[in-house]
This record gives C-alpha cells, sequence and structure tokens, in this order.
C-alpha cells in the first residue's frame, strides 16, 4: 500500500506542534464550516433502545430520500433500489473496482488524481492508467486521442472527479459526453467521483454523467456527505447505477461486510432536510477563500495557480526543485513568527515518474485569517528555502 501524500507527513507535524510552532493545515479537506444542526437533530431524536444491523445496501427511508435529492437536481429516473449506502466515498470506489474489474485490470483516469485512488486499486489488484492533464490549461481534460491510446485488452473502466480533487477543475457537460461515448464505444464503465458537486462557482453548474440516461449500463457514481455538509467524520458515501447487474454485485459486497453505520446513516437522513440557505452561505464562503488564496498566491515571485471552478482545490506550482522535500523542511525546520504550513506534496497525486515534483495541493479550507498568515508563512519560507 502507498503511504498517502496527504498525510504522510503527519509524524512531522505532530513534532512541530510538540515543539510549540503553530501549523495551519492546508493539506487536507478537512473544512472547519459548521455541520448542518439537522445532522444533530436527527441524532438527537433517535429513540431505538437498539442500535442494530441495518440493509446491507442501507436504509430504506434513507435510500428513498437521496433518491429524491438527486431527482430534485434534474438527474432524471434515481430509484432508492439504484443505490447502495456505503462507509464513505472511500468503500464506494473500492466496491465499484472489485464490482467491474478483475485483478490485472486497468482503468483510466487523468492525473493529477486523488491520491487515495492508488491505494484503493492496490486493494482491488487492479492497475492505473493516466492520462496527464497540465497546469499550462489550467488542468482540462486530455483529447479524445490521449484517452484512447492508453486503451488496452485490459482495460475496463474511465474514472474521472468532478468537480476535480486535487485541480478544483470542473469538468464541462461537453467533457462528460465525450467521456461517455469513449466508454460506450469501447464497452467501458464510466466512473464518475462526484463528492463536490455542491462546490462550483462563478455561476458555473455541475453536470452528473447520471444525466447521460443512453449510456446506464456504463455508468456508476460515487457521491458522499462528508464534504456537501461538513460531514467528513460521519464516513457516509453512496454508490448509484441504473445496471442491475453491478448493483446486484455491489451488494455481496456489502453483505460481506454486514451493514454501513446505523448512526451515520441516522446523521446522514437528518442532513438531508438542510435548506438551501445553507449551501447558498457555503459556497459563497468558499469564493471568498478561493478568490483570496489565488490572488495571495500569484503575488509570490514563481509560484503558479489557475484557477479553480470547483471543490475546494488549487494544485500550485511553485518555485522549488522537489515540493516533498519543501513541505517536510516548512515543518521540520522553518517557523514564521512562530508558525508555519502543512501542505500535500503532488508527486503522489501522479504516476508517471517524475510529473508534479514542484507542484502541491492547497485545500482553502480555512477562513480568510487563518489562510492569510499561512500564506505568509509560505511567502518567507520560500525565501528562506532558496537561501539554503
Amino acid at each position: 500500500m502507498p503511504a498517502s501524500p496527504i498525510r504522510k507527513l503527519v509524524p512531522f507535524s505532530e513534532a512541530a506542534k510538540k515543539r510549540g510552532v503553530k501549523v495551519y493545515h492546508l493539506n487536507i479537506g478537512q473544512p472547519d464550516i459548521s455541520t448542518p444542526r439537522e445532522a444533530f437533530d436527527a441524532l438527537a431524536a433517535a429513540s431505538d433502545p437498539v442500535l442494530r444491523y441495518t440493509h446491507s445496501a442501507g436504509i430504506e427511508s434513507y435510500r428513498r430520500k437521496l433518491a429524491d435529492y438527486y431527482n430534485a437536481l434534474g438527474i432524471p429516473a434515481v430509484s432508492y433500489e439504484d443505490i447502495t449506502v456505503t462507509t464513505g466515498g472511500s468503500e464506494a470506489i473500492i466496491f465499484a473496482f472489485m464490482s467491474c474489474l478483475n485483478p490485472g485490470d486497468e482503468f483510466i483516469t487523468p492525473e493529477p488524481f486523488y491520491a487515495n485512488y492508488r491505494g484503493f486499486a492496490v486493494e482491488a489488484g487492479v492497475r492505473i492508467t493516466t492520462v496527464t492533464s497540465t497546469i499550462d490549461n489550467n488542468f482540462a481534460l486530455p483529447s479524445v486521442d490521449q484517452i484512447e491510446e492508453r486503451i488496452t485488452d485490459k482495460t475496463r473502466a474511465i474514472l474521472i472527479c468532478n468537480p476535480n480533487n486535487p485541480t478544483g477543475y470542473l469538468y464541462s457537460e461537453q467533457e462528460m459526453r465525450r467521456l461517455g461515448r469513449i466508454a460506450s464505444e469501447h464497452g467501458l464503465y464510466l466512473i464518475a467521483d462526484e463528492v463536490y458537486r455542491e462546490f462550483c462557482y462563478d455561476g458555473a453548474t455541475h453536470f452528473s454523467v447520471l444525466n447521460m440516461t443512453e449510456y446506464a449500463d456504463n455508468i456508476i457514481m460515487i457521491d458522499s456527505v462528508s464534504k456537501r455538509y461538513s460531514m467528513c467524520g460521519v464516513r457516509m458515501g453512496a454508490l448509484v447505477t441504473r445496471n442491475k447487474d453491478i448493483t446486484a454485485a455491489v451488494l455481496k459486497l456489502a453483505q460481506a461486510r454486514l451493514c454501513p453505520p446505523l448512526l451515520a446513516q441516522i446523521a446522514a437522513e437528518g442532513a438531508l432536510k438542510t435548506p438551501q440557505s445553507y449551501f447558498d452561505n457555503v459556497k459563497d464562503e468558499y469564493t471568498r477563500r478561493r478568490n483570496f488564496l489565488v490572488k495571495r498566491l500569484r503575488q509570490i515571485e514563481g509560484v503558479r495557480c489557475p484557477m479553480p471552478q470547483g471543490a475546494f482545490y488549487a494544485t500550485v506550482e511553485l518555485p522549488v526543485d522537489n515540493a516533498d522535500d519543501f513541505a517536510r523542511w516548512l515543518l521540520e525546520e522553518f517557523s514564521y513568527n512562530g508558525a508555519t504550513v502543512m501542505l500535500a506534496p503532488a508527486s503522489g497525486f501522479y504516476a508517471t515518474e517524475g510529473v508534479g515534483l514542484n507542484q502541491v495541493r492547497v485545500a482553502y479550507v480555512l477562513n480568510i485569517e487563518d489562510m492569510a498568515v499561512a500564506m505568509d508563512c509560505l511567502e518567507h519560507g520560500l525565501r528562506e528555502y532558496k537561501k539554503r
């Protein structure tokens, strides 16, 4: 199993804190936004005297309300029977791999990709094949020719994260339909990780793979409440597909782990009552944070930062040769006014050797006041690092 590039520097962060250094965490997508009150109210109202097993696919009332949520987004004809509730979006991805790919099979994904896809692939015994997107065009989807060149007799699926983690790129309807056509023409599954769908900016809207009903048998959607409701610790996800054979295969895997957590399902079902005003306020807050971060990063000499259109991440190019060394140095040897910053080196988000060595992923999940201090630390850190 590969170490997580997001978490592998945690021992150095903990050591810095023990030395009395304040560490600003820009390495992990843990929002500081309050979880909706509706989730806590649902837990408080739970009255069953036994914390029992639930259906392996999840509580029916929760799945029905999830289907209503998708239908309200304009996604047509999603039934509760199309939904398998999972222990986080992570388990949903693993279930998708294990249902659709045999050991030794391959899936294609753009890089940089969410680093844990690599770990999930190892767990399922499958291989990642990548097509590289670049900072030069804001990490847009590579061409059809580049994607089709990667297809072999072992290829079974294409995996896309939209909006993208770690780049913040929002794939357009045209780009998603392009992937749908490729999947259909080559007999592949299209797995879409859509856990950041609520976070789209500047008037842009999210286009779900589930809208492409003409490719229904090819499509699997991955979802999670972690980011939508700032409920990362609840570990509640979902796998959604209209392909009945996949649903049946996924159910066998779900039965093997018995059921998703009961209390998490109660909280997630309660969160579905969250009013639209909550999301409007959250989107406004993330827009302010994004704008501040990008402006501040672009003011630092040698730094390149595209403008993210979704999620709450940016993949940033730094004026260093090795971002892994720099990120570790920030925690081991550097502080500015008693503080430092923790970053996620981007090399772990690439499978191609030697790519992304001077990049980091930055999560703009801190309030602007804290991000301002973190940016000061980063700017002074880069200056000091160059003097070594």
